[in-house]
C-alpha cells in the first residue's frame, strides 16, 4: 500500500509537535525552568496590578526608601562595616581548633551554649549587625546549636535594653524579657541541634577529618586583644543613652563615646603597627586625618570613623598574607550580606513603615489586633515583630506607644522577645547562610515561643 503525500504530512506533524507543545514539555520536564517561569509570571502580574494611583501605595513606597535611607546613614557605616571586619578576622585569625573546642558540634554543651550566649550578649547589636559575626563563627566550625544561641543572644540579650525596658515599661516586663531572652537563646539552640543532630554529627566528622588549626599562630593574648579592641570599637560607636534624662554611668559613656572609640582605634593601630609589624603609614595617616576631621566637624564623627576604617583597610591591603586574606574575607561577607539586608529593609519599610509612620499595612489594624492577652493577639504581636526591623533600643518606645494604645501586657512581651532578634532583612541573610529549612524552623521557634511566653505572662500580669 502506497501512502499519499497527505498521509506523510500527518505523520510529520505527529513526530514533530508544535512550538507550544515543545515549550510545555520543556517547562514540565525541567523543574528549574518551570520555577523560573512561575516566578517571572508572578512578578509580571504583581507589576501589572500595582496600585500606583493609591495614596497609601505611594506613601508606603516613600516609607520603604525613607527607612532604607535612615538605615544606610545610621547602621551601615557604624554597625555593619566594623562587623564585617570582625567576621573577616574570625575567618583568618581565629583558630579552628579553638572554635571547635568551645563551640563545635562535639564541644561540652554547657560550656558551648554558655560561651555563645555570653559572647552574643556582650555585643549589644541589632538583628542585622549580628549576622556577619554569626556567619563567621558558623563557617569557622561552630555547632548549629551554639551558633543559633549566639545569633539570638546578640540582639536579644542586651543589658542596656533590659534596663530601659524595666525603667520605662515596668519591672515585671523588664524581668520577664531578660529571663525569656536567656531561656530562648538556650532552648532554641538546643532544639535546633536536636533536630539536625545527625547532620551535625556528620559535619563534625568531616571537620575532624580535615586539617584543623588555621589562624596565624600568634600569642593568645595578642589575638584576644585584637578582637577585644574591634568589639570595643563596634560597641562604643553604637552606644546610646537609656533616656534623655539619664545621668548615670551609661549616659557618661555615651557622652564620651567618641573619645573612647578613638582610644580603642589607637590601641588597634598600635597593635598592628608595633607588635604585628604591619605598614604604619596608612595607620598613622588615618589617625592624623581622623583627629583633624573630628576637630573640624565634631557634629559628624562618622567622618573620623570612616578615616580610621580606611586606614585599617589600606594597612591590611599592603600586608601580604594575613592582611590581604582579612580584607578578602571582609569583602566576601559584605557581598553576601549587604545586598540582602538593604533589600529586606526596603521591603520591611514598605510593608510596615518606620516607627510612628504608616506603611502598606495600616498600623491601626495591628494596634487593634494586639489588644488584650489572647492567643491571637500574642501570635500577631510576635509575627509582626519578627518581620519588622528594630534598631537597638527603639523597640522600647514603640512598645510604650502600643501599650498606651491598648496593647496587652502579653503581646508586649511577645513583641519584645521576637522583634529585636528577628527582622525580614535578618531572615533573608540567615537563609543565605543556613538554607531555607533551617531558617524557617528557627524563625518559627522564635515566634511560637514568644507567643506562648506572652500568653503566660498576660495571664499572670495582664
Amino acid at each position: 500500500m502506497v501512502s499519499s503525500p497527505h498521509d506523510s504530512h500527518d505523520l510529520t506533524e505527529t513526530a514533530h509537535p508544535g512550538p507550544l507543545a515543545r515549550l510545555s514539555a520543556s517547562l514540565l520536564g525541567n523543574p528549574a525552568e518551570l520555577k523560573w517561569f512561575a516566578g517571572a509570571l508572578g512578578l509580571f502580574l504583581l507589576i501589572w496590578y500595582l496600585p500606583v494611583d493609591s495614596p497609601r501605595f505611594a506613601g508606603a513606597l516613600l516609607e520603604g526608601f525613607a527607612l532604607l535611607h535612615w538605615y544606610a546613614r545610621e547602621h551601615v557605616l557604624l554597625c555593619l562595616v566594623p562587623a564585617f571586619f570582625i567576621a573577616g578576622a574570625i575567618a583568618v585569625f581565629l583558630s579552628k581548633d579553638a572554635v571547635m573546642k568551645y563551640l563545635g558540634p562535639t564541644a561540652n554543651k554547657v560550656a558551648a551554649y554558655g560561651v555563645a550566649s555570653v559572647s552574643g550578649s556582650v555585643l549589644a547589636v541589632c538583628s542585622c549587625t549580628v549576622l556577619p559575626l554569626f556567619g563567621g563563627i558558623y563557617r569557622r566550625g561552630a555547632g548549629l546549636g551554639p551558633a543559633i544561641a549566639f545569633l539570638y543572644a546578640g540582639p536579644a540579650i542586651n543589658v542596656l535594653a533590659m534596663i530601659l525596658t524595666a525603667k520605662v515599661l515596668g519591672l515585671e516586663l523588664g524581668v520577664a524579657r531578660a529571663l525569656g531572652a536567656v531561656v530562648f537563646a538556650l532552648v532554641i539552640g538546643a532544639i535546633m541541634h536536636g533536630i539536625y543532630r545527625r547532620e551535625e554529627q556528620a559535619r563534625a566528622a568531616r571537620q575532624q577529618g580535615l586539617l584543623l588549626g588555621g589562624g596565624t599562630g600568634r600569642p593568645l593574648g595578642e589575638t584576644a586583644l585584637f578582637f577585644a579592641l574591634q568589639i570595643l570599637i563596634l560597641v562604643l560607636a553604637n552606644w546610646a543613652p537609656a533616656s534623655a534624662e539619664d545621668s548615670g554611668a551609661w549616659h557618661a559613656v555615651f557622652v564620651w563615646k567618641w573619645p573612647l572609640t578613638a582610644l580603642a582605634a589607637l590601641g588597634l593601630a598600635l597593635l598592628l603597627a608595633w607588635r604585628w609589624h604591619w605598614p604604619w603609614p596608612p595607620l598613622a595617616g588615618a589617625a592624623v586625618l581622623g583627629a583633624l576631621l573630628y576637630a573640624l566637624f565634631p557634629a559628624h564623627p562618622e567622618l573620623a570613623f570612616t578615616a580610621g576604617m580606611v586606614g585599617v583597610a589600606l594597612a591590611a591591603a599592603l600586608q601580604p598574607g594575613e592582611g590581604e586574606e582579612w580584607l578578602a574575607e571582609t569583602w566576601g561577607f559584605a557581598k553576601l550580606i549587604l545586598p540582602l539586608l538593604l533589600m529586606g529593609v526596603l521591603v520591611a519599610g514598605f510593608l510596615l513603615g518606620r516607627p510612628g509612620q504608616e506603611g502598606m499595612i495600616p498600623s491601626a489594624w495591628v494596634t487593634a489586633a494586639v489588644g488584650g492577652n489572647g492567643l491571637g493577639a500574642n501570635f500577631l504581636a510576635a509575627l509582626v515583630g519578627a518581620f519588622m526591623y528594630f534598631a537597638t533600643l527603639t523597640e522600647v518606645p514603640i512598645v510604650q506607644g502600643l501599650l498606651g494604645a491598648g496593647m496587652g501586657q502579653g503581646p508586649a512581651l511577645a513583641l519584645l522577645l521576637a522583634g529585636p532578634a528577628l527582622s525580614l532583612p535578618n531572615m533573608l541573610v540567615i537563609r543565605s547562610i543556613l538554607g531555607t529549612p533551617k531558617t524557617v524552623i528557627y524563625c518559627t521557634l522564635v515566634v511560637i515561643m514568644a507567643t506562648l511566653t506572652g500568653l503566660v505572662f498576660g495571664a499572670l500580669y495582664g
